[in-house]
């Protein structure tokens, strides 16, 4: 199972529904668990959220995905000037800004932010997939019927 998707959006708050529709559809149309669902809804929201609140730039904005064997990997992609400083890993409890980076951090394996002076800022989200139970079976049985021939 191989499946890859690509959005250009907005960079409007009404864009954020949109690819959390088309994420879920995708991830709940595969089989993913509604718990994994959910966690990876909240972390790609958080991110375009961000895009949108923070970008200072006009247009659009990206998400691509892409979901396999491996787990499925999220990418929001910008064109503005950047962060203004590094994201702190702790900036402290009551601290406003920063609390979306934590929150896409506790719901994903990996979160990486690739962020330069005039060249945007891009997320990248790796989450390992967990699998419904039904998900599980069809996938098992398609494995069976390949190695038999």
């Amino acid at each position: 199972m191989d499946m890859k998707f690509s959005l250009a959006l907005p960079r409007e708050a009404l864009s954020i529904p949109v690819v959390r529709r088309v994420v879920g559809d995708a991830l709940r149309g595969l089989g993913v668990a509604e718990d994994c669902v959910a966690d990876l809804l909240v972390a790609v929201s958080e991110a375009c959220t961000n895009v949108v609140q923070h970008a200072r730039a006009t247009g659009t904005y990206e998400v691509t995905g892409q979901v396999d064997d491996e787990g499925c990997r999220l990418r929001i992609m910008d064109w503005g000037r950047g962060l203004r400083q590094a994201p702190d890993d702790d900036p402290g409890d009551m601290a406003e800004s920063g609390r979306g980076i934590r929150i896409m951090r506790a719901l994903v394996d990996e979160l990486d932010i690739d962020t330069g002076d005039g060249r945007g800022t891009v997320v990248h989200l790796r989450k390992r997939l967990t699998w419904r139970d039904e998900a599980l079976i069809r996938r098992l049985e398609r494995e069976l019927m390949h190695s038999a021939g």
